[in-house]
């Protein structure tokens, strides 16, 4: 039987970085009625949010973009690098191209504008302890466009014979269950799904997720699964069966 503090114990902990105290502490409230989520820290600038990502180690940081002292960008990367266990959500009302791919690139795993549902956002942040990545359809349109004009604008590396090349980006050949992995990946799959539909372990798996990453010179799992979805990588092998906040 589940009890009051199991589920407290089991709790998505959640840091909001968000300069508008107003939408801070909505924000704030709206996760404190879901019972699978508590709101452990709040900060006002980026600066702080990367002190609070320190030192309280949550699984979601809530990031908005434009804030004072440091941006969310600059502190999306420093948070990352230094906690690879904690998922940035990317809040924000900034949909330019420029910002977005920036954000991707910084680390993100989700971005969801302001406009977004309640439900919406609390479904990203579940999804993201889930080991999984969100973009909004126009969002990852965006981010599908940016690499398509990355990839034309990279000149093409020389053949090798040890290695499949697709525009530019695989520069070392994909395993036979490198290549399943990353197919799993793409359809949106988190890596205890892919652990279950390979018969692997799940740390198994986070290791064939790391050296993909590498291989393909990606910084998040967002970066490879747009990548496939916007054909900017060639995967030779045959496909695998698939297992409104303001």
């Amino acid at each position: 039987m589940t009890t009051v503090a199991d589920v407290r114990h089991a709790a998505i902990r959640v840091v909001i970085a968000e300069d508008q105290a107003l939408v801070r502490r909505g924000t704030a409230l709206l996760l404190s009625m879901a019972p699978d989520m508590e709101c452990v820290g709040q900060a006002s600038n980026g600066d702080e949010a990367v002190k609070l990502a320190l030192v309280l180690r949550p699984d979601v940081v809530l990031m908005d973009l434009h804030m004072p002292i440091k941006g969310g960008v600059a502190a999306t990367r420093e948070i990352t690098l230094a906690q690879p266990n904690t998922q940035v959500l990317v809040l924000t009302t900034l949909d330019d191209d420029e910002t977005v791919f920036e954000a991707v690139r910084a680390g993100a795993q989700a971005y969801l504008l302001k406009d977004a549902s309640e439900d919406e956002l609390l479904e990203t942040i579940r999804a993201l302890r889930r080991g999984e990545s969100r973009l909004t359809p126009q969002i990852a349109r965006k981010v599908m466009d940016q690499f398509r004009h990355l990839a034309l604008a990279q000149p093409a590396p020389p053949a090798r014979a040890d290695a499949t090349i697709g525009d530019g980006f695989l520069t070392e050949e994909l395993t036979d269950k490198e290549e399943r992995v990353l197919r799993l990946i793409t359809d949106g799959s988190s890596n205890r799904q892919i652990a279950q539909a390979m018969a692997l372990a799940e740390g198994t798996v986070k290791n064939y997720v790391s050296r993909i990453m590498g291989k393909l010179h990606a910084n998040t799992r967002t970066e490879l699964a747009v990548r496939m979805r916007g054909g900017t990588m060639n995967i030779q092998s045959a496909p695998c069966p698939s297992s409104k906040l303001r």
